[in-house]
Formats: structure tokens, sequence, C-alpha cells
């Protein structure tokens, strides 16, 4: 597997990773369809619920677009199964406590936090087309808006 994702339009490599649901990713599985893939700092913190409960509620538009959407953060799947139930996601919810994704998407910077630099993930967004290759990504996420804007690309490519 490579490193990081390097170019737009290009194949993303096979993973796979634990996830809700006592389920496995493996992104050979999702072929013949769109993935949308956000990364997200933690769960139960403001800007993540918003932004996962505005993929929740937008969910049957994106199934209509042939698309699947997958949050992953470096929470546990013991903290994941939780903020699933809590908002009642429809969709799953992958765990990378050990970062391999975040890396392989180069998710990970320098943030400050209450005056101090802490490492942690940039909100960000990645959709996947039905051939395995990586054709949009948004870095640096504001939740306002966020969502519509994916799930009109998507549409857009259906």
């Amino acid at each position: 597997m490579a490193d990081t994702l390097s170019a737009l339009n290009c194949q993303v490599p096979e993973f796979s990773a634990a996830m809700t649901g006592d389920k496995e990713f493996h992104l050979s599985n999702y072929a013949g369809k769109n993935l949308v893939i956000y990364f997200y700092p933690k769960d139960n913190t403001p800007g993540c619920t918003t932004e996962s409960i505005a993929f929740r509620d937008l969910y049957p538009q994106f199934e209509s677009a042939n698309t699947e959407i997958f949050g992953i953060s470096r929470d546990s799947l013991r903290s994941h199964e939780g903020f699933k139930k809590k908002l009642d996601l429809p969709f799953e919810l992958i765990s990378d406590p050990d970062e391999t994704l975040c890396l392989l998407f180069n998710v990970m910077k320098m943030k400050n936090m209450y005056g101090k630099q802490a490492r942690g993930i940039e909100r960000s967004t990645f959709v996947i087309d039905s051939t395995g290759k990586l054709v949009k990504e948004w870095r640096g996420v504001k939740v306002a808006g966020h969502v519509d804007e994916v799930l009109e690309f998507v549409s857009a490519k259906t």
C-alpha cells in the first residue's frame, strides 16, 4: 500500500479496516458504487456531530446517487458504536486508531488547540468513484453547507 494517496483521478489502493456493526471494510467490496469517506476529529464533539447528522439526513439522496458513506476517525469501535447509535446513523463508521487510513489520505495535521500545538485529523472528505478512483477531495472542511456540496458533486456524477 502506498504511504499516501498522491493525486486525483488515481486508483485508490485496496485497504481494509474495522468498522461498526462487527464488520470489516474492504474497498473492493464497493466496486460499482461511489464512496464518500469523511474524516473527522472526534466522536461526540459539536462539529463532528453536526457533520454526521447532515450526512445522516441526506443519506437517502446519497443512496439514490449510488453512493455509500463512511465516517472515519481515530476513535475506538466502542466509541463509534455509541456515536452511531446516539445519532441513529444509517451508515458505518470506521475506526483508525493506528492512523493507517489517516496517513494514506494524508489528513493528519498539526493544529492549535487552546493555544497548544496538537496533532490531529484535519476534517476532510473524499469521493472515490465506482471504478475505485479518487475523483474529489475537500480538505480543511467547514461543516456548514459542506454535505450539500458533496451531495451535489456525487449527484452530478450519476
